[in-house]
């Protein structure tokens, strides 16, 4: 999205909202929320604010929410408090009744947009000339509708964190090769675990358009998208000398979109829902230093008083796309419903949508 369009989408909140008070902001939601009834369903992701996760019906990870938003057959309206390639796969899942909307545009994904269709089919078409018919592509679900089609068409699945390790076995039993897309991290942590050594991984840079790997190609492995997760990124090897030197026994907790150092570094490394579960089966009184999203690690030391929680970033902000949704933009997206003219619908174009279903389903057929 370019600045001009940012700047557009911004002024489509009417004014109204900014003149309302939280407390009646807060009211309004709730009152159209009744009004609507089961026609409405707000699914909201872990890393949201606290000011709309009060008003979700479901929390959960992005392809979680997006199944479950599918479930609710009775609902005609979906308001995704996510990110814009939650509300894709979202609309992708759902009938076509049904209808998702994004309360902010800007509410984007940096590590999606890492990745654009046109970098991916130059990068395919350079590949097969080098390598040949070796390769399978894997996406992460965090990754445009058009990443998943383009995967799903090439005989691929998509990923989530939780079940990386399973979907890249399968991979390898498909061809010798594989390109993850678009979080080189979680790429990178996963195949290292399942014994994949780091010099049998390459890089593809999208921006360079070549391929980066010192060693003889016909021992490459893993071809590594040169994309990354601005947060998870931000989390360090000092941050972790950190933690050790000034927090005596304190077990460090990392999602694998950290890189691999950090990760080798930690104690333990997962999924936002591995994270969740770790810290409410952790003993009362254990020490836990979190390298994710603040937002959650913040709803995580409220839930968890018991325990003694910080962020293995002191300095760490929440991830700015995703605190893009506010209340006010919320209020906006149900109040459009109600008038008949709902805002920031999200529609997959039905071909991309049918593609990207080959690569999600080959995925669920294995989880």
């Amino acid at each position: 999205m370019s600045l001009l369009e940012t700047i557009v989408v911004k002024q489509l909140l009417p004014e109204k909202y900014n003149n309302m008070s939280d407390e009646e902001i807060h009211e309004r939601i709730r009152q159209v929320k009744a009004q609507l009834g089961k026609e409405l369903f707000i699914p909201g992701h872990h890393y949201q604010r606290e000011e709309v996760i009060q008003h979700c019906d479901s929390t959960g990870d992005s392809l979680q929410l997006a199944q479950v938003s599918a479930q609710q057959k009775e609902a005609s309206f979906i308001v995704f408090c996510g990110v814009h390639f939650m509300a894709e796969t979202a609309d992708i899942l759902t009938q076509s009744h049904q209808k998702v909307l994004l309360p902010d545009m800007r509410a984007g994904c940096s590590m999606a947009d890492m990745a654009n269709i046109q970098q991916t089919d130059h990068a395919w078409e350079a590949l097969q000339q080098q390598f040949g018919d070796s390769i399978i592509p894997l996406t992460y679900v965090n990754s445009t509708a058009e990443i998943k089609a383009f995967v799903g068409r090439n005989g691929g699945a998509t990923v989530t964190s939780s079940n990386a390790h399973s979907m890249l076995k399968w991979a390898f039993e498909q061809k010798e090769r594989i390109l993850f897309l678009p979080d080189q991290h979680l790429g990178r942590n996963t195949a290292f675990e399942l014994g994949i050594p780091l010099d049998q991984m390459a890089v593809w840079d999208p921006i360079k358009n070549e391929l980066i790997y010192d060693g003889d190609l016909t021992d490459c492995k893993m071809i590594l998208w040169k994309g990354h997760c601005s947060v998870h990124e931000n989390f360090t090897v000092e941050n972790i000398k950190q933690v050790r030197e000034q927090h005596h026994g304190m077990n460090i907790l990392v999602h694998p979109e950290c890189t691999h150092e950090v990760v080798e570094q930690s104690d333990y490394n997962g999924s936002t829902k591995y994270i969740i579960d770790m810290i409410q089966q952790a003993e009362p009184g254990s020490k836990w230093a979190i390298g994710t999203e603040m937002n959650l690690v913040k709803r995580l030391i409220d839930q968890h008083p018991d325990k003694e929680i910080i962020s293995l970033n002191p300095y760490m902000c929440p991830c700015l796309t995703m605190n893009r949704i506010d209340a006010k933009h919320l209020l906006w997206s149900l109040e459009s419903i109600l008038e008949g003219a709902p805002v920031n619908v999200i529609t997959v174009d039905e071909e991309i949508s049918k593609q990207a279903v080959l690569a999600i389903n080959r995925m669920l057929e294995r989880s």
